[in-house]
Formats: C-alpha cells, structure tokens, sequence
C-alpha cells in the first residue's frame, strides 16, 4: 500500500517540477566575468593615471552586481555612486551623461529618477549594448571637481576607458 502511495506522490512531484521548470524565465545577458574585471581594471587604471581614486562596478543587464573593484584610499560613497551609475545605465539603457541631459527637458523622466533612490543621474555610467541588447553595464565614481571640470565628467572619462577596454569583446 505504501508503494502506489510513493510512486502517485513522487510522480506528482515530477510533474509540478515540469511546470516550474517551463515558468522559469531565460537567465539575464551579462557580459562574462572576465571581461567585466577586464573593464573595472581599465577604468581604474585610467583614473589612476589622472591622480584619481575611484570605485568602478559592473553590472549585469538587471543592475545585479558583477564586479566591484575600489582603489586603495577611495572614499566611502564613491563606492555606493560607482553602483548605483551603473545599475542607472544598465536599466535606463543610457549612459548617465546622456540621462542628465535628457531630464532637462523630460520632466516626468525627471520625477521618476528622482523618485527612485537606486538610480544615480550623473556622468560616469555607460552600458554594455551587444547588437540592440544591453547586457550590462559600468559605473565609476570618485572624482573630484579639478579645474572646472566636473567630478562626474572626469568619472566618464575612466568609465569610458573601461568600456573602450572590452567592447570590441562584447557578445
């Protein structure tokens, strides 16, 4: 009696199992891990070479964190800013710097990132596009204002940098 018992559950159990299974959605586009660090490197290698301490994150297209690599004596929020960029690119679909732009006139867009305290509108965050996806994305932060230059702006330059490092790589 146990027996038929086991068998209708176990076979139960493997048909709920199918139907998760089939529910699962693909997993997210990331860039590989490799070429992630490949970008972080580079982009705090070219803040380093400007006297900047910097933080650079990774993320994958969902804003989820791949990669985060801090310089030695870099101050505490550029590590959280580094994060927040690069979930902002990766989700917006727009570097940073273009997003600023963008909400000088978009006054709903405005609201939006104003609302949402994940999203950071400042220069220093590019996304990874492969044909018309985004897989990812890279945030720097930690730039000081030099010279009349913005910090954000001299963020995007190590950002960019990075992304320049790995983009003939990306798929």
């Amino acid at each position: 009696m146990i027996r038929p018992v086991t068998l209708a559950g176990a076979l139960a159990l493997v048909a709920i199992s199918g139907q998760v299974s089939a529910q699962q959605t693909a997993p997210v586009r990331a860039p590989e891990l490799a070429l992630a660090l490949d970008a972080a490197q580079a982009a705090l290698a070219a803040c380093a070479a400007n006297n900047v301490k910097a933080s650079a994150s990774i993320v994958d297209a969902a804003g989820i964190q791949k990669v985060l690599l801090a310089a030695d004596g870099v101050r505490g929020p550029s590590v959280e800013v580094s994060i927040k960029k690069a979930y902002t690119a990766a989700t917006l679909k727009i570097s940073t710097a273009d997003l600023v732009e963008r909400i000088k006139t978009d006054k709903a867009l405005e609201a939006k990132i104003t609302a949402d305290k994940s999203f950071w509108a400042r220069p220093g965050g590019f996304p990874f596009i492969v044909g018309a996806d985004v897989i990812g994305a890279i945030g720097v932060a930690g730039a000081q204002n030099l010279n009349g230059v913005a910090g954000g702006e001299r963020d995007a330059v190590c950002a960019k940098a990075g992304l320049d490092k790995v983009s003939a790589r990306l798929k």
